[in-house]
């Protein structure tokens, strides 16, 4: 039966949900913004954009959430890093924590704005050099204003950048941000959560964020009639044209241009994290290059499995180019098949996931919403209001927050 505790929830919820479950409760939200050092361990594995509103908004319940990213992104400026360095992918660690980062006083928001400058894209990249030097020497009037500790730490990240610079590398399009991460993963022996940490402290990131592993590796599609698409970028619909055929199956392989599936194990670091979660949440996103993709490495499932916090899967509302004919069905299907794919035989539907989060009212998913064949498999549905007039047909972050904090 459903606790209504709260006067809105009858007008949120129209579906049936078999464990109590008090939405929106207003005591409860008051005290985590009131307290958000002490707020809930929420658990995502994702990818950068898809989540940036949900993680901007978070922040203001708890500090205490984790962001398990997927560094496989080989398009944009993160694949010019990548080809450049041999390094994994980092645009997406950064637009994490950019969203979990602390803007509320001057100094902060100066800082902000640096990281997220973009060098353009129609001027020449000697040009650009010249600029990029006087950032490195605090004379750019953008680097000028950054309070004097912040602004020593940027310029060492950079200056150590610079240094291992190649002459042919392109800074058209460079976001500093990235630069800045670069630097201190290329000082630091190719430690990534080293350079994670600094650049943590350096925005005042309300959150962990942790890639799911710092191997240098490329995403491969399967696609039903048998081609192989090699690199997220290519799978997403977003920088070329979308599929046009179901996908079968995707793994990681080498980015050296091996395109063999490559067996990662999750590291002690990402199954502490897990374990430690108050709730784990399957968001939505791209499905296959952000969710699906960081449940790729060895003892990922395993290691969810044994957590016995609540699980949630959020299905993409509008149109997802990597879900080329699948159903929420189907796509949850998938879903429990990597979820269980440690030991399928000992890792129980009801060890991975608990509950489907769905808007039938306003959301526009693919195919039916079978609630009914969900309540079958032992996964609860909570049918509910998160499609604003504002969001529509996205998921409006103010609206999921209280949801997600509601089931912890």
């Amino acid at each position: 039966m459903l606790d209504n505790s709260s006067g809105k929830q009858s007008e949120q919820m129209h579906a049936n949900i078999t464990r109590s479950i008090s939405l929106s409760d207003k005591t409860s939200m008051n005290m985590y913004r009131q307290t958000p050092e002490r707020g809930p361990k929420v658990l995502f594995f994702c990818g950068g954009t898809a989540l940036r509103a949900v993680s901007a908004e978070l922040v203001n319940f708890t500090h205490n959430s984790i962001h398990i990213i997927t560094p496989i992104d080989s398009g944009g400026s993160s694949a010019v890093l990548k080809g450049a360095f041999q390094m994994p992918a980092i645009g997406d660690i950064r637009n994490r924590l950019m969203a979990l980062s602390d803007q509320k006083f001057i100094g902060d928001s100066k800082i902000i704005d640096f990281l997220n400058y973009r060098f353009p894209k129609d001027q020449q990249n000697k040009h650009l050099r010249t600029i990029f030097d006087e950032m490195i020497s605090g004379c750019h009037h953008l680097v000028s204003q950054i309070p004097e500790f912040e602004k020593k730490m940027i310029q060492k990240q950079l200056a150590d950048f610079r240094c291992a610079m190649p002459e042919y590398f392109d800074l058209r399009g460079a976001c500093i941000g990235n630069l800045i991460l670069a630097g201190g993963y290329l000082s630091n022996r190719r430690r990534l959560k080293s350079m994670i940490n600094m650049f943590s402290k350096l925005v005042n990131a309300r959150g962990i964020v942790s890639p799911i592993t710092d191997e240098n590796l490329n995403l491969v599609a399967e696609l039903e009639d048998g081609r192989l698409i090699v690199g997220q970028h290519l799978i997403t619909g977003k920088e070329v044209a979308p599929i046009r055929e179901k996908v079968k199956s995707v793994y990681l392989s080498l980015a050296n241009g091996d395109h063999k599936p490559v067996q990662i194990c999750v590291g002690d670091n990402i199954r502490s994290l897990i374990e430690q979660a108050d709730l784990i949440c399957y968001p939505m996103g791209s499905f296959f290059s952000s969710l699906i993709s960081n449940l790729l490495p060895e003892g990922v499932g395993g290691a969810i499995s044994k957590n016995r916090c609540p699980k949630i899967f959020i299905p993409s509302t509008g149109i997802d180019p990597e879900c080329y004919g699948m159903t929420v069905a189907g796509q949850l299907a998938c879903l429990l098949k990597y979820l269980r794919r440690d030991d399928p035989d000992k890792i129980d539907i009801r060890d991975v996931l608990d509950f489907i989060l769905v808007d039938t009212k306003n959301g526009l998913y693919p195919g039916t919403v079978d609630i009914a064949d969900f309540r079958r498999q032992g996964i609860q549905t909570i049918d509910c209001h998160m499609v604003s007039k504002r969001s529509d047909p996205m998921i409006d972050e103010k609206l999921l927050v209280p949801i997600l904090l509601s089931l912890v």
